[in-house]
Parts: structure tokens; sequence; C-alpha cells
């Protein structure tokens, strides 16, 4: 059995407890996009944890962790935050590394901020990990994969093949020290050397694993409006967030799926640029950030105050058709309790026409709401465990959006701990 869980909106929708909560009734979990820009948040009885680049069933002994051929591999970050984890009492995680995922080099980093810093007031809000450069450099093939990594001629050989390019950009457009390639190549020759146990064939490791009916999960970092075809591109991640990418960016057959969870809020938030159309401002939006949740409404990676707003059926029916979503998960219900009333985006409105359906950038930028306002239950859902046991208000909000996204709701996320579930 393989199935994903995926973000319908912007990223941010609180993917780390559901998929945490999943990870316990798998067997295998596995990573197939992105890198260590962001981060999923975990509650668990060992403590609280923002996991970049490890997979989510880390926190479960039985569970094999698995990063694909599609990760954007700090090998850094990676053993950093392995230390992290272990250093709080986590047990060592079972890790599977795939010999084809490529490796995130700190020039990628560096010059991820080089060009934030050109572009200053037109910067695309990047994490400045490395992203965009990494995936680019993979796909005009000067990138390094790992396998490479672990042959020192060919590491100095592909690092001198990468020089040319980078170093003229360094010389000519930022301005910048030039690459060193020697030393390039024996900082990243150890690190391989001190993940190599994990290193294999993660494909054929898999494909095996779908013989043997193992429960495989793939987790999907960011959510669809972050997707570089599909999103709100340019203001975009470098890798596809889409269920549909999980099995190129894990190794896995395309026929494999039984089932797609895309994870969205019971309001909006988000991280970075980018048009939001239901964005609120000012005391409501603080108040509503500040409520977000035990660690409120601040990104798990860079710490940023997310931007916050009522849901956006638009984009979030959009986000679950993307996805090809079998099943939503909504989050964060209880903290709405405080509304009397509560806002739902039901449309937009573009050069006086309503819009149903999500368009691209251009016209989202020129978006106004459409709103529908429902009232608020005023009351403390925290504990609750069962549907029937939810106030009448908050079961009509529920209901109201499952309408509205044409997605069934099968799981609310009423507190930040695994337990605080309801299943529908």
């Amino acid at each position: 059995m393989v199935r994903a869980i995926v973000g319908a909106n912007w990223g941010d929708e609180g993917k780390g407890k559901i998929t945490d909560m999943l990870a316990q009734e798998s067997d295998i979990v596995v990573r197939f996009q992105g890198g260590a820009n962001a981060g999923h948040t975990i509650i668990n009885q060992y403590g609280k944890f923002a996991l970049h680049l490890l997979p989510s069933g880390v926190c479960h002994q039985h569970v094999v962790n698995v990063i694909g051929p599609g990760v954007a591999l700090d090998i850094e970050a990676l053993l950093n935050e392995i230390k992290t984890i272990t250093d709080r009492g986590l047990p060592q995680p079972k890790l599977l590394i795939s010999d084809r995922a490529q490796v995130l080099m700190e020039y990628h980093v560096a010059f991820d901020c080089y060009e934030e810093e050109r572009l200053g007031k037109a910067s695309f809000g990047s994490t400045k990990s490395g992203i965009a450069p990494f995936y680019g450099d993979k796909y005009m093939k000067i990138g390094v994969q790992l396998c490479q990594m672990l042959d020192k001629e060919i590491l100095h050989a592909r690092l001198e093949n990468a020089a040319r390019l980078k170093n003229a950009m360094l010389e000519n457009l930022y301005h910048k020290p030039l690459m060193d390639v020697d030393q390039l190549t024996e900082k990243y020759y150890a690190l391989a050397q001190q993940i190599k146990p994990m290193i294999c064939d993660v494909a054929q490791y898999l494909h095996r694993a779908v013989k043997e009916n193992k429960r495989i999960l793939l987790e999907g970092q960011l959510g669809t409006l972050r997707d570089p075809d599909h999103g709100i591109f340019p203001f975009t991640t470098s890798s596809s967030p889409l269920a549909g990418f999980g099995m190129v960016g894990a190794g896995l057959p395309p026929t494999a799926f039984e089932q797609v969870i895309a994870v969205t809020k019971a309001y909006s938030s988000c991280v970075g640029a980018g048009p939001f159309t239901t964005e609120l401002f000012g005391d409501e939006a603080e108040e509503l950030r500040k409520r977000g949740g035990d660690a409120g409404e601040y990104g798990a990676k860079t710490g940023r105050p997310r931007r916050v707003g009522w849901f956006d059926a638009v984009a979030t029916r959009y986000g679950c058709m993307m996805q090809g979503a079998t099943d939503c998960v909504m989050t964060n219900l209880d903290v709405l309790g405080y509304l009397d009333e509560i806002k739902v985006c039901v449309a937009y409105e573009i050069d006086g026409q309503e819009v149903r359906d999500f368009p691209v950038t251009p016209l989202v930028e020129k978006a106004k709401p459409r709103y529908v306002t429902l009232p608020g239950w005023k009351q403390d859902i925290r504990g609750i465990t069962r549907y029937e046991d939810l106030p009448e208000k908050c079961r009509q909000y529920v209901e109201f959006i499952e309408k509205e996204i044409d997605c069934p709701l099968t799981m609310l996320s009423n507190g930040p701990k695994r337990e605080e579930i309801i299943y529908r």
C-alpha cells in the first residue's frame, strides 16, 4: 500500500503532525522532494521537534526512513539534524539515502543569499537554503550525485565543471570570492564517507517493498501553490510538491498509489512572497497568528511570522484537485474558537467578474475575495475526539468547507498533540 501526504495550499498546513500519526501505522516513510528549506513540526512523548530533511517516521523505531533521489540533500544539515534528535532522547533512526540523490553544496546557499541580495525588493522571499541554485544545477546537469561523491577523482571533476560557470558569476555578477575546488572536494568527500553506510539503491528497495505489500508513506514538503508548474509562479519552490511527482522523487511505479491525503488549515497561512487573496493585516492578523497552535504562526525553518488569512476555498479546491486528493485533513480547527464570526472565501472577483476556478498568477494578483460569513462557535474544542460532540456551528463550518472544496474531510485536528484528532 502506497499513500502520500501533501499540502493543499502554500505549505505550512500542519502536515508534520498528520505525517507523524500516519507514520505510526507505516513500515516506510519517504521524503521525495525539497530540502532543508522548510520544516515539519512534530510533538510527541519525546518533546517538540522541527524536522527539515529527516522523514517524519524518525519518531517511530519500527519505521524505515528513506530520502529519495528527488531530495536536495544537504549532508551537513542532515548530520546536524540526526544529532539534534538523538541528543534529545530519540533513538538513532533507521535511514536509507538514495545513491542517486544530488547533494546541496555550501555554494548553493551562498548563491541563494547573493541572488536575494541582488534582487532587493524584487526578491522571492527565499529561505536562503540554496534550493533554487541546487535545482538549477541539477537541471543544467552540473550538479553532483551522491554516488559520485564516493570517488574523489569523479567528485573533483564534477566540481571543476561547476566552477567554470560559478566562478564567472561570482567574479562578474556578484563580486564575491571564487570557489576553491580542492577545498570543496576534500570537505564533501569526507562528508559522504560519514553517511556511506546509509547509501543504497532506494528504487530497488522500494519496488521490493511494494511487492511485499509494505505500508509506504510518501511525505511531501510545502503545498500545491508552491509547485513551479501549477502554483503561483514565480513565487514557488524549485521542485514539485505534488503527489504525482512523489513516485518520481521516490523511485516508485505510478500505478502504486492507493491514497492521496491533502492537508489544509481551518484558515489560511503562508510564509514567503506572492499573492495571498484572503490575507489579514494589523491587530486581526496578529491575534490569529498568536493563537495559531502552541507555537503560533511562525515558520518552522525560518521563525518568520506567517502571513495569515481567512480560509480560501478557491485555492484549496484547486490544491486538492491538482494533488488528486482522495481525502482531506483540516488542521488547527481549535484555533478559531475565539471568533464571533468566521469568513470563508468562496470566489474571487477579477476585473468585475466572479471567478471560482483558481487562475494564473497575474490574475490572482488582481483578485479580491468574495466571502460568506459563518457564525463562530465560541468554545474551546480541544479534547473532543468524536465529531458528534463538536458544537453544531463548528460542524456547520466543517461541512460548508467540505462542500466548497469538493473533497471529503476525513480527519480534523483540534490541537498540536498526536491524540488531538477527530476521525469522520
